[in-house]
Order: structure tokens, then C-alpha cells, then sequence
């Protein structure tokens, strides 16, 4: 293969990772909404455990089905297990028990660090080289959320409740951002699905176990039909084929780059409302977006060069 081959084929394996990214943000976009259906109906204890049980049974009869393989390394197995209860287990637990805490506002600028956080552990345990260009695009990423943010009115709170809240969700940013960095020396060794299938499953029972009196408590004749497909969507695509394609990222381009990502989800959000509420979009808001889109050409730029 020539030098001009070997560049296109690079160029055209990272479009593919940008389409992929692009869709999942455009997913987790729509399942803010989603959830917030789907809780009208189940407390958020008994939604969060049934949704991560029927994503572990889906990611294992898929992998099963794909690589008929479930065996891990002995060596490697306290490593899944630590990733299973940080990414899905604590996580999981601060991120939808802080939400219900503090404000919009609050949460939104808080989870604009998540590229930061990513940035600096991959940094600081070496698990990744992140260059120049990655780093400004994070800077440039997390200020266009907070411009965003701040452009969209949402009040901001600093009320006790809300320090609650902001600490939930604070906390459950530095586990999903740890679990993404731990995941990347794993992605050596196993497929994005076989690790997602590991560790989602391996999350999950210590979940399950949590939310029991949720579970008992919880009125399932009241359970609308909406809810149910709530809870489908919720599990089928954010969970089970949206992890899938986040350690897909992780694993070609490094967790800095694919965090950033996670910018769109909140520009996918604004737009939206936009189109179909009607609603104004302010000169602070159009300026974050092109801090935000800056920010993934930087990354992409540098993933083509790599």
C-alpha cells in the first residue's frame, strides 16, 4: 500500500468515527427527553436498574451471537469488575439522584468538565499522549457549553440543596471520565463490545441490589405504554449501542478526543428546541456552538495526522 493509500484509508476510518460519535451524540441527545418521560412513570432507582438488566441481557445474546466468546484473562478480571462498578454502579447512582438535586443550569455547567477530566487523568496516568491541539479543543469545548448554557437563561443555584446536587454530579463526572480512561488499556485486549458487554453486566447486579426498595415500591400497573417504550429506547440505544460506540471512539481516536464529542449533545439539544418549540436561540448560545464545533475540527484535524 502506497503512502497517498495508506492516508485515505486513515481519513476515511476516522469519517466513519465521526459519523458514528455524531449519531451517538444525536442519541443520548434524545434520551435527556426520553428519561424525563420514562420518570413520570418509574422512580428513578427501579428505571435505572431494569433499564442496565436488559442492556446487560442484549450486550451479552449479541456478543454471544458476534464473538460466541465470554472468557477474560484472569489478570484482567478486578480490572472489569472496578470499571463495572465506577462507569455503571456509582455512577449511575450519583448522576440520576444528583439531576433530581440541583438545577439545570447547575448540572449543565458541570458536566461541560467532562472533556477536562478526561484530558487531565489520561494526562496524569499516561494512558494516552494528549497533544496541543486536543487540549485547546477541550478548553474551547467546555467553554462553548458553558456560553450555551448561560446563553440559554437557565438559573443557577447556591442553595444547600443544590451544593447537594452539584456534588452528586460532580462525583458521577469524575467516575464516568475515570472509566473511560481505565477502559482504553483494556481496548488492547478486547473489542468495544466485549468490554461494554463486561462491564455494564458487571455493574448492573450491584445496581439491581440498590434499587430493591425502589423496585417494591414501585407501582408497575401505573406503567404507561409510553414509559415502557421510554424504557426500550433508553436501554437499547443509549445503553447498549451507545457504550458500544463510545469505547468504539475510545479505542481509535483516545478518550480526550472522543469526550469531546459530548459538546454536541448539548448544541443537538439547543437546535431542537429551536426547530420544534420555537424557541430563541441568543447571540451567546450561536457563539458556544462554534466554540463547540472548533473543537471537534481541532480533533479531527489532529486524528487525520496521527
Amino acid at each position: 500500500m502506497t503512502t497517498n493509500d495508506s492516508h485515505a484509508s486513515s481519513k476515511t476510518r476516522f469519517a466513519v468515527i465521526d459519523i458514528m460519535l455524531i449519531g451517538l451524540s444525536f442519541i443520548w441527545g434524545v434520551n435527556f427527553s426520553i428519561v424525563k418521560i420514562a420518570l413520570t412513570d418509574l422512580a428513578p432507582l427501579s428505571f435505572n436498574s431494569l433499564r442496565f438488566s436488559l442492556a446487560s441481557l442484549f450486550l451479552i445474546a449479541f456478543l454471544l451471537i458476534r464473538e460466541r466468546n465470554l472468557s477474560v484473562r484472569k489478570e484482567d478480571l478486578w480490572r472489569l469488575v472496578l470499571l463495572g462498578l465506577i462507569g455503571n454502579t456509582i455512577y449511575q447512582f450519583l448522576f440520576i439522584n444528583g439531576i433530581s438535586r440541583t438545577t439545570a443550569g447547575n448540572s449543565s455547567l458541570i458536566l461541560a468538565t467532562t472533556p477536562i477530566f478526561v484530558a487531565v487523568l489520561s494526562w496524569i496516568l499516561r494512558v494516552e499522549k494528549v497533544q496541543l491541539r486536543v487540549w485547546c479543543g477541550v478548553l474551547l469545548s467546555s467553554l462553548g457549553i458553558v456560553l450555551i448554557s448561560l446563553g440559554a437563561g437557565k438559573p443557577l443555584s447556591m442553595s444547600s440543596q443544590s451544593l447537594i446536587g452539584d456534588l452528586f454530579v460532580l462525583t458521577g463526572t469524575i467516575c464516568w471520565s475515570t472509566y473511560t480512561v481505565l477502559s482504553k488499556p483494556l481496548l488492547q485486549r478486547y473489542s468495544p463490545l466485549k468490554l461494554t458487554t463486561l462491564t455494564v453486566a458487571m455493574g448492573t447486579p450491584l445496581l439491581v441490589l440498590i434499587s430493591i426498595p425502589s423496585l417494591k415500591e414501585q407501582n408497575w400497573n401505573s406503567v404507561s405504554l409510553q414509559g415502557w417504550l421510554s424504557l426500550t429506547y433508553s436501554f437499547c440505544f443509549a445503553i447498549a449501542i451507545g457504550y458500544v460506540v463510545w469505547y468504539t471512539g475510545v479505542s481509535r481516536i483516545g478518550g480526550a478526543r472522543t469526550a469531546l464529542y459530548e459538546g454536541l449533545i448539548t448544541v443537538i439539544a439547543v437546535v431542537a428546541a429551536w426547530l420544534s418549540l420555537s424557541e430563541g436561540m441568543t447571540q451567546l448560545q450561536i457563539l458556544g456552538m462554534v466554540f463547540v464545533f472548533v473543537s471537534l475540527y481541532l480533533a479531527r484535524r489532529n486524528s487525520s495526522h496521527s
